[in-house]
Parts: C-alpha cells; structure tokens; sequence
C-alpha cells in the first residue's frame, strides 16, 4: 500500500522479538509504505532480514543501536532520525505481533485530520487476556486520571499510537524517565501536561503464546518498581508544578 500521508511512518522499536518481527513488518507493508525498525541491541538475528527487505524497498529502514537503552530509548532513536527526515508524526507499535496492523491506515487517517493531536489506542482484548495483566491495567488508568485531573487518557499502556514528532522528541529529551517500560504511560501524561490534543480510537489486541512466537522482556519486580516511581514523580509534578501551570493555562484562555 502506498502512504497517503507522506510524512506519517510506522516506527517499530524491536528488542530480540524473535520470529514474530518478520511477520509484523511484512503485515504493516500491506497497510503502510513507510516502516523504520530501531534495533535495540537485539542479538537473536531477528533482524537479520531487514537488510535485504531494505534494499528492495526504499520505504523500509533499519536503525541499528549498539546496546540495549529500552523502548523509549530506541523510539527516540527513531523519532529523532524521523524528524531530521522530514517526517511529522509516527505510528509506534510492538514488533511482537500484539498491535493490529490493519487499523493502521485508520489511525493515520485519524492524526492527518487532526495533526496536532496524539491518537491514542483503546485496547479491546480478547478471552486470552491474562486476568492480572486486566486488573493491574485499571489501577493504572485510575492513577493517569489523576495524574491528568481528567478521563482523558483512556488507556496508558496500550502501545500502539500516532505522535506528532517534535512534541514527542521535546517531551522525552526533558526527562531522564520514559525510557522502558515506563515509555508509554510517562510520554501520554507529559504530552498532556504540554497541551497536545487526545484522541482515543479502540483498536484489537492480541496475547500471543509462547507457541505463537510471543515475545515479553517484562520483569515482574523490576519493572513494577519502576511503574511505582514513575507514578510517584508523577503525581509530584502534577501537584507541584504542571496543576498550576494548567490551570493558569485554562484561566488564560478564558479572558
């Protein structure tokens, strides 16, 4: 498919996803022309096919990091070189086949009609959706209203979204967070915090088995600690600095 939106790509931050990222890029070319994958240290040879796929195809491209910085770190990797580019916005999604490839073209058609916007996915899961990974995912959509002062956020971790570049860039080079898994909850409440317009659309999600080639770097202790302080520095600057600023904000606006 040819890209409607020439300055719209697909950006896939891809760390030892196994098989399973052959299939997605090759699924999001059949919505999409223009697909960058960072590498983020991977050492399966998962990527191995992307150097022949890249010179075949002009629209696919490769940006390779040495070692392992973390979602975050690798789309912004990405979104940096995107912009140098001359791109606008990106389309981020998992590697691992979780995110649906066929609403591509509804998510960009969304943000080419509302270009200063973060078009944010709404996850509708399916009966093989682990229970706890449900009931830890309200807590955290409860914890981003507040953080917010507001629904506007309808899920903040569901990683299949369009930013708008520059805001993003801006947003993750003033942090030193938003770098693992705290990427996608840090970047959607900070862009709020700065004024970008939210729009959520329900997309489809899949948990794959590890017979269906899924993929999870997701560690149970570690990683949940690092959800608690996120929040917890969150919460702060919502308290201390960003709630004044947006109220300030919404009063001026009004006069």
């Amino acid at each position: 498919m040819t890209a409607s939106l020439p300055k719209h790509l697909v950006l896939i931050p891809a760390y030892n996803p196994g098989a399973r990222l052959e299939l997605t890029v090759r699924a999001v070319l059949a919505h999409w022309s223009t697909v960058w994958v960072v590498v983020d240290g991977s050492t399966d040879g998962s990527h191995d096919f992307l150097s022949a796929l890249s010179a075949s195809n002009s629209g696919v491209r490769m940006l390779d990091r040495a070692t392992n910085g973390g979602k975050g770190a690798a789309v912004l990797t990405g979104a940096r070189a995107a912009l140098e580019a001359g791109f606008t916005h990106a389309l981020v999604m998992d590697a691992d086949g979780q995110h649906p490839a066929e609403q591509i073209a509804e998510f960009m058609e969304k943000s080419g009609d509302e270009p200063k916007a973060m078009i944010l996915g709404q996850p509708l899961f399916g009966p093989e959706a682990p229970k706890v990974r449900l009931y830890g995912r309200k807590l955290s959509v409860g914890i981003v209203h507040l953080e917010t002062g507001g629904r506007v956020i309808a899920d903040p971790l569901f990683g299949f979204r369009v930013y708008p570049l520059a805001p993003l860039v801006q947003v993750l080079e003033s942090t030193g967070g938003a770098r693992h898994y705290d990427f996608d909850p840090e970047v959607a409440v900070r862009l709020v915090w700065a004024g970008v317009p939210v729009e959520n659309v329900k997309a489809t999600c899949r948990y794959l088995s590890a017979d269906e080639g899924g993929v999870s770097h997701f560690h149970y202790f570690r990683d949940n600690l690092r959800m608690i302080w996120l929040h917890t520095r969150l919460l702060f600057a919502r308290v201390f600095y960003y709630g004044p600023a947006m109220i300030m904000r919404r009063f001026s606006s009004n006069q």
